[in-house]
């Protein structure tokens, strides 16, 4: 007996969200979020977990594109030292951004993982990364 396997009709890898990591190095920071498009810029909706080395992390899925963002460490907004793209925004200022593949990364500041999804390591440089 012949088994039949199955045929995926939609094969768009576009619509797949990427776990996308975010680090930022704020050692003596007590609080720091992620903000940006992919949260209506909410301050308290993405809080970050800082490992001891005072990096603070978090995983985002998204799906394809490019979003602007940036991080907020006790009450103050911060650029990513590692974005290698940034947008001017109606405050007078710049965001960062990131741009999720979805085959192939194409932002330098990101890389693949084992597992196929894409990372950012923002505020880790080269040289010296901005600390609070």
């Amino acid at each position: 007996m012949k088994m039949k396997t199955p045929i995926f009709e939609n094969k768009n890898i576009a619509n797949v969200n990427r776990m996308t990591q975010f680090a930022f190095q704020a050692p003596t920071a007590r609080q720091v979020s992620l903000a940006g498009e992919f949260n209506n810029w909410d301050t308290q909706a993405r809080p970050m977990h800082k490992g001891p080395d005072g990096v603070w992390h978090l995983s985002v899925a998204l799906r394809p594109g490019r979003y602007e963002y940036r991080f907020f460490a006790d009450g103050v907004w911060c650029d990513d030292p590692a974005a290698q793209q940034r947008a001017a925004n109606s405050l007078g200022t710049e965001n960062c951004v990131c741009v999720v593949s979805s085959g192939r990364v194409k932002d330098p500041s990101m890389r693949e993982s084992s597992a196929g999804s894409s990372w950012a390591m923002a505020g880790v440089s080269n040289g010296s990364p901005k600390q609070l």
